[in-house]
């Protein structure tokens, strides 16, 4: 047993690094048993674990080969009993994400944008998911390169989804857009969440002083949309998934790219949430709430103190 653990994690580890490549054709299995003085069956076994896992190819009569995507498939092996860990923002889609990991993926807390980022940076958390609107138009990553400098920022990308203001159902108000939220009461976000971040500058372009807006500060985009549909407020800036939840309207404003910002460390623990995030049927789940794009979940930016360009 400790062998065939052994020559899987060897494996696993050597696909990893890159140092074996997908195509890359394996020692025969007898090769292989003598170098670590076992048996072929033993290596049988460890390479169909590792076939099953995605890592390796089998077939009649042929030498085991590395598979497609079997970088990332050998991380994923390597840290199958870990549990990544995601503070920040917040999002009805996590959920899904959280239940399609089955206990691999713990949210910690979803106190905004800006206090994930400070989880990760004070190593309180593997990743933090934000949505952060630069002023130069750049979403999420000046912000994980400026907070995480120096430990190999990465961005993972979660999706994009619509922001717009959540309104009565008919839209008994009239509201078209954030220039007529003056006077109105509306349900707002704590500072340093991205949603709070865009709805400031977003009142401060139309000419309105953030300071002035009325009504009650909430944790959640669904306490937003309660909000609204108790008759708490005229409206709230949320998305759009939270109103289509409640039979609510709702007033498109922009779409925004919602990432998970890492250190270089938190890679190898993220593997099960990357591979996740490209199947087809997560994605169809999470398109399915509405206002979502799912079509670049999970793919992997590094970020360099160089890099000014958007993805």
């Amino acid at each position: 047993m400790t062998r065939y653990r052994e020559i899987c994690s060897d494996l696993a580890h050597q696909i990893s690094a890159g140092a074996l490549q997908p195509g890359d054709e394996l020692p025969g299995v007898r090769d292989i048993a003598q170098q670590w003085h076992t048996t072929a069956s033993t290596v049988s076994r460890a390479q169909r674990r590792l076939a099953d896992a995605g890592v390796l190819e089998l077939a009649e009569r042929r030498r085991a080969r590395v598979a497609p995507g079997a970088a990332l498939a050998a991380r994923r092996f390597m840290h199958e009993d870990q549990v990544f860990t995601l503070a920040g923002s917040d999002d009805p889609a996590l959920d899904l994400l959280v239940g399609t990991l089955s206990g691999q993926l713990k949210i910690t807390q979803r106190e905004g944008s800006v206090s994930g980022l400070a989880a990760v940076r004070e190593g309180r958390a593997d990743g933090a998911a934000i949505h952060l609107l630069h002023h130069t138009g750049v979403y999420n990553a000046p912000f994980a390169r400026g907070m995480l400098r120096g430990l190999g920022a990465h961005l993972i990308h979660l999706w994009r989804r619509e922001q717009g203001l959540i309104v009565p159902p008919g839209n008994p108000g009239r509201i078209t857009g954030i220039a007529d939220l003056a006077n109105r009461r509306i349900s707002t976000r704590r500072p340093g969440t991205g949603t709070r971040i865009l709805l400031d500058r977003l009142l401060l372009a139309a000419g309105h002083d953030p300071d002035n807006l009325r009504g009650p500060q909430v944790g959640t985009h669904l306490e937003v949309a309660l909000a609204v549909a108790t008759g708490t407020v005229d409206a709230g800036l949320g998305i759009r998934s939270a109103a289509i939840g409640l039979d609510l309207d709702f007033v498109p404003l922009t779409w925004e790219d919602f990432d998970i910002a890492l250190v270089k460390n938190g890679l190898d623990p993220a593997a099960h949430l990357i591979a996740a995030l490209r199947t087809p049927s997560l994605r169809e789940k999470i398109t399915a709430l509405g206002g979502y794009d799912t079509s670049r979940s999970g793919q992997v930016t590094e970020l360099t103190d160089t890099e000014r360009a958007r993805r």
